[in-house]
């Protein structure tokens, strides 16, 4: 019987904690996020948000939530998502390092770890690089790899 209660306990709470994201505001945390047809690395992108645009939660699936974006829905990447807004009004940072600092690497942690001899500019060319979704695929196909999520 105790055991009952406790499965329905964690039950409920796990569905009030999943109901408070219903309905709730985020925004984008990084330079760009691109808003998917579905829950899917490869799946159709339907429109590209932008740093600090905001965004309502109608599911979250974990790696995914599903979202509504102006007259768009549909699903970005949990990790590209935050509570608070993140915004570059009032400062001369770059997007990349605002959104760098909304996920808790400030300039000023950099500085520090440049500091103890880390060099970045390996890192600040790898950022640079992009590669189309296509040829990605592509990659992944004929290296017979898993997609994965």
């Amino acid at each position: 019987m105790r055991k009952l209660l406790l499965i329905l306990l964690v039950l409920c709470i796990g569905g009030l904690s999943f109901s408070q994201l219903q309905g709730k505001t985020m925004y984008v945390a990084v330079k760009s996020a691109a808003l998917k047809s579905s829950a899917g690395f490869f799946a159709k992108t339907v429109k590209i948000l932008r740093l600090g645009d905001a965004v309502t939660v109608i599911r979250d699936t974990g790696k995914w939530m599903e979202i509504k974006a102006g007259a768009s829905s549909g699903w970005a990447a949990s990790a590209s998502l935050s509570a608070k807004r993140v915004t570059g009004s009032g400062y001369s940072a770059a997007a990349r390092e605002i959104a760098l600092a909304g996920k808790g690497f400030s300039p000023e942690v950099e500085m520090e770890y440049r500091k103890n001899g880390l060099d970045y500019s390996a890192v600040d060319s790898m950022e640079n690089l992009t590669i189309p979704e296509e040829e990605l695929l592509r990659f992944i196909n004929d290296g017979r790899l898993s997609k994965g999520e």
